[in-house]
């Protein structure tokens, strides 16, 4: 495990080897997964001192998939997301600490224009040189939010009792950066 002093630096998100996903119960039985396609992000990073770090991430919430064209267009539309009326969702980070080779990075989580601070528990997994020189930086992060906190309301219920989509989801990082010069 590289020491933290490793991790200093500006980082930019590789979109091609990221996830930014999430997981939510379906009808109380099943969980369903999705991710989004389309974001960016960077992070500046001090590993001496771990409150000086920041970061932050971008997702254009039209590029939502969980692999069910009918379930996406009810995703995008005015009932969850409304796509037309808030394009992206957004995360600053507002506090960083270390943890061990760990962080928990506290931040400004905003969608369906409402913000909350919500903290993020990331694991450093590791910092390696790829063969094209570039020196990349992975981690891998969960957070988990009630949908309903951000105005994401919208639900059916069951004739067995529930309803059709839980109101906790489960936010997944899977992140890979390259450093910047």
């Amino acid at each position: 495990m590289p020491v933290l002093s490793a991790t200093t630096g500006t980082w930019v998100i590789d979109q091609s080897h990221t996830t930014i996903g999430f997981t939510v119960r379906h009808a109380m039985i099943a969980k369903v997964r999705g991710e989004f396609a389309d974001f960016s992000g960077s992070m500046t990073l001090d590993g001496a001192n771990p409150a000086n770090s920041s970061a932050e991430l971008v997702a254009q919430t039209a590029s939502i998939s969980t692999g069910n064209a009918d379930r996406d267009g009810h995703l995008v539309s005015p009932d969850f997301l409304d796509v037309a009326k808030f394009p992206t969702l957004t995360f600053t980070s507002t506090n960083v600490k270390a943890d061990g080779d760990d962080f928990i990075v506290t931040g400004d989580f905003t969608i369906h224009g409402v913000t909350k601070s919500i903290p993020v528990e990331f694991e450093l997994v590791g910092i390696s040189q790829d063969p094209f020189g570039n020196t990349r930086i992975g981690f891998e992060g969960e957070a988990t939010i009630n949908r309903k906190d951000f105005g994401l309301v919208w639900n059916a219920a069951l004739e067995t009792g529930g309803v059709l989509v839980s109101d906790e989801v489960t936010i997944t990082l899977d992140v890979e950066a390259i450093k910047q010069a």
